[in-house]
């Protein structure tokens, strides 16, 4: 999907250079990828783009100033892609806790159809799940979660799915039928997961626009704007530092700050936006907040946010740590995602202690052990490790996961100064999951001091992303996964070391133990890692005293406590914060249980909070505003004493008449549901990671087109000559035709020729 996207945007270029902008002016630049790039990353859009989709050449045209081109026959097969030419941008970030909300507003124009004719466009962007608003004359499209019954409702829902993913991280969707010279104007708002580093939040927004997307012609103001606002939430000083754009400072208060860059440029933005701010000291610390349910919220329980920050401090002590990888290696796992899976392990093990013990399982019908006991984490025994990786790591065979976690679970020794780990990375799924989650949770609550932590990493679409979490949430452990070749070793590598680097364990809240309704998302309280922040949220029934205490246990197995003042917030959007996280977590228990009424719950969640999940759709809204014209009302003599009440109807029956009717259209959009696993593809070691190629029928019209049709238009199918035929005129048809009509008769008599000299044989 990706590639072909790639060489319709190139195709689309090449079709730009028809485009005449007056005299003195120059066509679009054709930009060709960075040579050290593949084609498919060199056209693949870095930010919000969007494209005029050409499927008929000839319309491409400068709506404006017509050039009397020659006329392109036959069509593109599939269609061209052209980027439009974008008038400006803006975007607003507003940071909180460890959640960024994004919006990016921009303008395009349809400068390449000519005026009168009509192409769909498609837009690209980061985040299948952000909201979008599209405003063009007369038509206004927007994104809302809807219920499968609303899916089904033929008078409201299309029958065809819009929107799909071209790779895990861009997503597009189509909005049909734009005039030529049209402005279009989109805004999208999506949230993001701040990355934590040594005491400091780090954030990349995609804010990286290619020169072809420059609007020609010195009239044209380009402007764009970044504003920024940052909540430490913890009352906190911010220390911000931006790298890639010149902020000014807006406002500074305890705990807050604000920036904004706002310039007229020569060309559009070339790099991402890029900064980071501390929001911690050196020493672990943290704040409770509270919040009221707001008015139409469906569960009115208060709210509550527990956070703790590691802090920056290089020398904090971590726990010692027993680690065992079970890794997959099934057919499926063949290719990229075992080598990635392989790097990431030996960069693990290389960040472990010589107390640290370790051991490798590798599993699909069966099991392999590097050792029948754990191991130090010598130099030796690593060294030893890395080759039985690179001899046994063969992806091969079925998937079976409950025979290596038992194997897993039997190596750990009972140790009182040690944290086991399990990490647990897959692309597939089993069909006793379920089982697999009883046994766990039987395991980690027989008692033991440091139960193991289990922690699971998912490849791909088609293992049981639910299935992961939720052994994450009863391990009291992690969970993360990588969606497409790119990202799997960056992803993962980041996992191990966020999971192995545990300072607190064992955390209790004393004032939540008072509670008769409290619910916590997650179920269990992770450890506090010095390379991630602890948040959990949770609803509650009561009072909050005015401080808390939160108990756990060093590294070092002396006591941990910390007071905590309760803060009652009002202004921050708590809800929207943990408004995923909620679904995920509670998908996860409707998944283990099989409960309706959980299933429910989540729907009520993904209706109220925007967020679609496995049990609603997302669509694409359009709405069409009609005038439609009342009839005068006829007036008949009445009294004059009336005159004034009559005066006053008609100017009400007046204002009716200006009233504008809206009709309402939905779309279902696609390739937001993950699912519960694809047992089929696990089954028959499909590859985890998605690759959309071109059918063969449309590679075929490409090489035929490519033989029939010039250069400029070798993506036209062999239709094109039947499409000439049909714009000549009356003179050249009659011509042709009859040249035709000869060439028949001498085909009919070189037949009777040959049939008659058979028959005098």
């Amino acid at each position: 999907m990706a590639d072909e996207f790639s060489t319709s945007v190139e195709y689309g270029l090449k079709l730009s250079k028809r485009i005449y902008y007056g005299k003195g002016s120059f066509s679009a630049p054709f930009v060709p990828p960075v040579m050290s790039r593949s084609l498919e990353e060199g056209y693949l859009p870095t930010a919000p783009i969007l494209y005029a989709v050409i499927s008929e050449p000839e319309i491409v045209e400068n709506p404006d100033i017509p050039s009397y081109q020659p006329y392109i026959h036959g069509r593109c097969v599939p269609p061209a892609l052209l980027p439009l030419h974008m008038l400006g941008v803006s975007m607003e970030i507003e940071c909180c806790l460890d959640t960024a909300f994004v919006t990016v507003s921009g303008t395009w124009r349809v400068h390449c159809i000519m005026a009168g004719k009509k192409c769909d466009c498609r837009y690209c962007y980061t985040d299948g799940r952000a909201g979008v608003e599209v405003d063009i004359t007369e038509r206004t499209y927007h994104t809302e979660v809807i219920t499968p019954e609303d899916k089904e409702d033929k008078d409201k829902a299309a029958k065809a799915e819009e929107g799909c993913f071209l790779k895990s991280q861009i997503y597009t969707l189509k909005v049909p039928q734009v005039d030529g010279g049209s402005k279009i104007s989109i805004k999208i708002s999506w949230s993001q997961k701040l990355l934590y580093d040594d005491g400091q939040f780090c954030l990349n927004i995609p804010f990286s626009f290619p020169a072809y997307v420059m609007p020609l012609g010195k009239q044209v103001t380009k402007r764009e704007s970044i504003f920024i606002k940052v909540n430490s939430c913890i009352g906190t000083e911010v220390f911000f530092k931006c790298t890639s754009h010149p902020l000014k400072e807006l406002m500074r208060q305890f705990g807050k700050v604000s920036f904004l860059y706002e310039a007229e440029v020569p060309a559009w933005s070339s790099t991402d936006c890029n900064f980071s701010y501390n929001v911690s000291s050196s020493d672990i610390s943290g704040a409770m907040l509270l919040q009221s349910p707001f008015l139409h919220d469906f569960d009115q329980r208060e709210s509550f946010c527990l956070c703790l920050f590691p802090g920056n401090s290089q020398s904090r002590k971590v726990f010692r740590r027993d680690v065992i990888f079970v890794i997959d290696i099934s057919g499926s796992m063949r290719g990229s995602p075992l080598e990635n899976t392989k790097s990431a392990l030996l960069a693990s093990l290389s960040q472990l202690n010589k107390q640290d013990t370790f051991n490798i399982i590798a599993f699909n019908g069966e099991v392999q052990l590097f050792s029948p006991s754990m191991e130090l984490a010598t130099k030796e025994k690593i060294l030893n490790a890395t080759l039985w990786v690179d001899t046994n790591f063969i992806a091969k065979g079925s998937t079976n996961m409950m025979l290596p976690l038992t194997e897993a679970i039997k190596l750990f020794r009972k140790s009182a100064d040690s944290v086991p780990l399990i990490f647990l990375v897959t692309d597939g799924t089993v069909e006793d999951e379920r089982e697999i989650c009883n046994f766990v949770k039987g395991y980690v609550t027989s008692g033991e001091s440091f139960s193991p932590r289990l922690c699971t990493f998912g490849i791909g679409s088609y293992c049981n992303h639910y299935f992961l979490q939720m052994l994450a949430q009863i391990g009291r452990g992690h969970y993360d996964a990588a969606y497409d070749t790119d990202t799997i070793g960056s992803r993962m590598q980041l996992f191990f070391t966020t999971a192995l680097s545990i300072i607190v364990a064992n955390i209790t809240v004393d004032a939540l133990e008072d509670f008769d309704s409290l619910e916590l998302f997650p179920n269990h309280i992770p450890d506090v890692s010095s390379g991630t922040p602890l948040i959990v949220s949770g609803r509650y029934d009561g009072r909050f005293p005015d401080s808390i205490k939160v108990h756990g246990t060093l590294a070092d197995l002396s006591n941990f406590v910390i007071d905590l003042k309760v803060q009652k917030e009002k202004d921050l959007p708590l809800h929207r914060v943990f408004a995923k996280r909620h679904i995920d977590v509670v998908t996860a228990q409707a998944w283990f249980s099989g409960s309706k009424e959980l299933e429910d719950k989540v729907e009520k969640m993904s209706i109220q909070s925007g967020v679609p999940s496995e049990y609603t759709c997302k669509a694409l809204v359009q709405t069409v505003k009609e005038k439609k014209e009342v009839e005068e009302p006829k007036w008949f003599p009445i009294q004059e004493v009336f005159s004034k009440f009559h005066l006053q109807v008609f100017s009400k029956l007046n204002l009716q008449k200006k009233v504008e009717l809206s009709t309402q259209k939905l779309t279902v959009l696609g390739g937001l549901h993950l699912g519960f696993g694809n047992l089929n593809a696990t089954a028959e070691n499909k590859s985890p990671i998605k690759e959309t190629k071109s059918s063969e029928a449309t590679e075929l019209l490409v090489k035929a087109a490519s033989k029939c049709c010039s250069q400029l238009a070798n993506r036209c199918c062999c239709m094109c000559f039947i499409q000439t035929c049909s714009y000549m005129n009356d003179q050249c048809a009659i011509v042709s035709a009859q040249i035709c009509a000869a060439l028949s008769c001498f085909g009919c008599i070189k037949c009777c020729f040959e049939l008659c000299e058979c028959d005098c044989l």
